[in-house]
């Protein structure tokens, strides 16, 4: 969303560019906006102000009811559902013939009251940080273990010893 001093400064600009001989298209392409965009900043002959955040939004006719809301907690705090997540309760409740509201509404009232976290007795999924990583800029500097099992020729020993292979200074 622009706001209203750079629409009038981008106005001005195509303006003074058109002045000077340019095409209103070509002076819309450099500053990045469509020609459309500014035959609609210009409607009537002054730079009309962006109307989205006073736009009416009415509220939906199929908004849930602070009681449907208040029964989609209750069941998901029974007993019988509190374990499992919405995507399995819903479905549950379809089963029995009980449809109160979608699955991404349920997610939406849990998220709403503080109640949307891991539910079930599996333990919540920990965030596994990546292992640090090294670059070598010298010789010596990184050494690592291989653990690769190359095959092996009939009577061979194998080496299972620190390698330093890993370490290319490019």
């Amino acid at each position: 969303m622009i706001n209203a001093p750079d629409r009038r400064r981008t106005v001005e600009l195509i303006e003074e560019a058109v002045d000077a001989g340019a095409s209103p298209k070509k002076a819309c392409e450099v500053l990045e906006i469509s020609s459309r965009t500014y035959k609609r900043w210009t409607q009537e002959g002054e730079v009309k102000a962006d109307g989205r955040p006073n736009a009416e939004r009415p509220e939906p006719a199929n908004k849930l009811t602070p009681e449907e809301k208040h029964q989609v907690l209750e069941i998901c705090n029974e007993e019988a559902w509190q374990s499992l997540p919405p995507s399995q309760i819903v479905p549950a409740l379809a089963d029995e013939g009980v449809y109160i509201a979608s699955e991404s509404s349920f997610y939406r009232i849990l998220k709403e009251a503080g109640q949307l976290h891991h539910r079930g007795r599996a333990q919540a999924p920990k965030k596994v940080s990546k292992p640090k990583s090294y670059k070598a800029t010298a010789p010596n500097q990184v050494w690592s273990w291989d653990i690769s099992v190359p095959q092996q020729a009939a009577g061979e020993m194998r080496d299972y010893g620190p390698s330093s292979s890993a370490c290319r200074c490019w």
